[in-house]
Formats: C-alpha cells, structure tokens, sequence
C-alpha cells in the first residue's frame, strides 16, 4: 500500500526531478514503450543467467521497486564481471559433477599411425644406407690379399673386383663412394697388397695415392725358352736365387689341373713367354707368378674343342706345342708341324723328333751323338711312341693356337728345307722324305757341313 503524503511534498519532489532532469525533453509515449520493452528483455536476460534471486546483482531482482534496470549498477554498487557470474554457475551443478571439457580430436587416427609408420621405416632405411655407405664404426680390416686393378679400368670394375677378392663389402658401394669422394677417375693400375673387409674410404686413399717412381728392369723371355736356359739368363744378368729350383712347383698353379699327371715335378709349359717389367733388384718369386697369372689370362682364350675331340688334355697341346717351338722356325710351317704330330700319334708312329732328345741332355748347339740317339730316355721319341712326359720348352700363344687347331694333312714327314730361310718341306711317304733328306744333306756338305738353311 502507497503511503499517503501531502500534496506539497509530492510537488517539491516533482520539482526537484525536474531540476536533476537538467532541462531534458520528455520522452514520447513510443519511446517509453520500448524503453519499457527493453527492460522487460534485460531482466529476463538476468533472471536465466541468475536462476537464485539472490545471486543477482542490486537493482536487478525481480519485483523490486522501480523494476526497470538497465544494466547500469546503483551507486554504492559494483558490477559482477563474467569471472563470478561463471563461479555462481559451476555453483549450480550437482557435488561431484566435473565441468565439461571440449572434445579434442583424437591424434591416433589410422591414416596417421600408417603415415607414422612409413616415415620410421623411411628413417631407419637412410640411416642404414648412410652407416652402410660411410662405414663409421668400421676396421682397418684383417689378413693381407693381393690385388691387381688392370689398365684403365673404371672405378665400378674396380669395386666388383675388390668385392670379389673380399677387400670391400659391396662394389656397389665402393663405385657411390668414390663417386661422392670425386676419385672415380683417380684410381691407378698395379699390383695392391690389400687387407680383407677394408673400408671404403681406406682402399680409395690406397688407389687414389700416386705410386712411387720405383726403378725397374725388363725382362724377356723368348717363346719355346726352357727352364734351364731362363735360369741362365738370369744368371747372367746377376739375379739372385735359382729360377730352376723355384719353377719345379707352386701354389699358384697346379698342373694337374690341366691334365698333367699327379705328382708332376715342373712347372714346364705353363711359365708363359713375354717381357716382363719388374722392380729392381729382380725378384724370381714376382717374376714367376706374373708369368703363371698370364698364362692362365692367354689359355683361357684358347679354344680346345678339337683336341679334345682327339682325346688330348691341354697339358697334351702344352707338349705339342713346346715341340712345335723348337721344330717350326716360320709361322707358316707351325700348323703343318702339329699336323704331322696329330697323324703319327693316331697312326701309333714315334714322333722321332730330335728336339725332345735335345731337352734330355739340355744341348742344343751342338750335334746329338749316336749315344744321345740310342738312350732309353722317356724323352726319346725316336724309340718311345706318344709325347714325352712334360713339355719341352714355354711355348707362345701362335704355337698353343697351332697345336689346338692343327693344319688337316696326311704328312707324317718334314725336313728343313736348303735356302729355305727356316722353312720345312713336308711329305706324306717316307720315299719322299728320304729323296728331302738327301737333298739337305748334300747341301750341307756344299757348305763345309753348316747349316744351309739361309742361303
């Protein structure tokens, strides 16, 4: 109920409104009205954010007197910032209740735990390749194997050489390393005494580094040359040691691999004739094993289908080719010489070659005596058919290729023939050759018993 107050009062107030109102126009009935309306908004906007009455800041409780707030706090009030309006919210939930979080999206999707995976095994794989590549935590490497890089060979010959002979684990990897190092086209030629599983940046300073200017000899040796007279020349020349004692075996090659029989005693026929350049002072070992490695490289390259369609072995086209060496002076008589030793040998005839005799007693300057002739020397094969035990001299590759691709005649007969300049006449009855025979005898008599030859 209004308290009643006297009429003059309610004037003086109305004046004294006035007087605050400071001359402002009085607002229209529309303006009121939605004036009225906006407060009616606003204090239904606090009422839902403020369910408690009396969590509601001054001014703004429901049904108050005057209840037309506008936001505005009364004097002697303060505003309530969003801080504790949510504290007076979070009061509202029940004891216990955990406030509600925003779901994050999960990070452990399958697409993404595949694209993890990948990127770890992409990981793991370079990491394999560059320890593979650079070899960190690799040695120096074990034992000692000998090497040689041939001529001109590229850095990827190089590298499947090394891996063969075990010095590097992967040629692959040798020939990307020396890529990345630039030293694919500084590798030098030679003969390399290496370790075993060596790592790439080691070989590639030990091929990459200029060999020391060393001097050195050349030595040649002359196709059909026997052991005994290699071991006189280098005598002659002052070598040290006993080419002869050192070229009976070795464990660089073995004979009977070739056909030899077992407990072959001679390194005959396999000491390939060529020049050979050596350091000083010589070393017989070195020589002999360039001598062995070459022999192999050029029998490799011989083609033996027809001998052994014949039934001979390569030590058997040793043998006759050693022969051929010493009977056949052009290289035109060469394949009719292995033609006729072809025939005899299927005929079951002695060879009945001097030269074998010659190699025996180890004479070849002078006239075989009739004693020399009669001996009962395996080597003799004017009394002994087949080949003689061994080859008689290191035949050359143009006496091997005779003696693997013989020329096809019927001769079984050949004397040298006078002012033939080294060349042989050839015939296939032994008339004939006893009419050449003659013939050649008769010549050297003309010429007080020297060799007529060359004319």
């Amino acid at each position: 109920m209004a308290e009643w107050q006297p009429e003059d009062s309610r004037a003086a107030r109305s004046g004294e409104a006035g007087r605050r109102a400071g001359g402002r126009r009085e607002r229209s009935a529309e303006e009121r009205e939605a004036a009225r309306l906006e407060r009616e908004r606003r204090r239904a906007g606090v009422e839902a954010a403020f369910p408690d009455p009396d969590s509601r800041p001054p001014g703004a409780q429901a049904g108050s007197p005057g209840g037309d707030w506008d936001g505005e706090a009364a004097a002697g009030t303060r505003r309530v910032s969003w801080t504790e309006r949510s504290a007076a919210v979070a009061e509202t939930r029940p004891p216990g209740a955990r406030p509600a979080r925003p779901r994050a999206p999960s990070r452990h999707s399958r697409p993404g735990r595949a694209l993890s995976l990948v990127v770890l095994l992409a990981a793991a794989a370079l990491i394999w390749f560059l320890v593979e590549l650079f070899q960190p935590f690799h040695g120096s490497g074990h034992g000692e194997v000998t090497v040689t890089v041939p001529p001109r060979a590229g850095a990827s010959q190089v590298g499947s050489l090394l891996e063969h002979d075990g010095v590097v684990a992967s040629g692959f990897f040798f020939n990307l390393r020396a890529a990345l190092a630039g030293d694919r086209g500084k590798l030098y030629a030679g003969t390399y005494h290496l370790k075993l599983d060596m790592s790439y940046g080691q070989v590639l300073k030990v091929l990459s580094t200029p060999p020391r200017a060393v001097k050195v000899t050349n030595v040649t040796i002359v196709p059909g040359d026997t052991r005994h007279q290699i071991d006189a020349l280098l005598r002659s020349q002052h070598v040290t040691g006993s080419y002869f004692a050192l070229t009976r075996r070795s464990p660089l090659l073995s004979p009977s691999a070739y056909g030899a029989p077992p407990g072959t005693n001679s390194l005959e026929g396999f000491l390939f004739p060529d020049t050979y350049q050596l350091r000083s002072p010589i070393s017989i070992p070195a020589l002999v094993a360039d001598q062995l490695a070459q022999f192999r490289r050029v029998l490799a390259g011989v083609n033996m289908s027809y001998a052994r369609s014949r039934h001979l072995t390569a030590y058997d086209v040793l043998i006759i080719a050693s022969i051929i060496e010493k009977e056949a002076a052009t290289a035109h008589d060469r394949p009719l010489v292995a033609s006729v030793i072809y025939n005899r040998l299927a005929d079951h005839m002695a060879l009945g070659m001097d030269s074998t005799t010659r190699y025996e007693f180890n004479d070849y300057t002078k006239p075989l005596t009739q004693s020399q002739l009669a001996s009962a020397s395996p080597y003799n094969t004017r009394l002994h058919t087949g080949l003689p035990p061994t080859p008689i001299g290191n035949p050359g590759l143009a006496a091997i290729e005779a003696a693997a691709h013989p020329a096809r005649t019927n001769y079984l007969y050949f004397v040298v023939e006078p002012c033939g300049n080294g060349a042989s006449v050839f015939s296939s009855s032994y008339a004939q050759f006893l009419r050449d025979s003659a013939r050649y005898q008769s010549a050297r008599a003309a010429r007080g018993n020297r060799s007529p030859t060359k004319c």
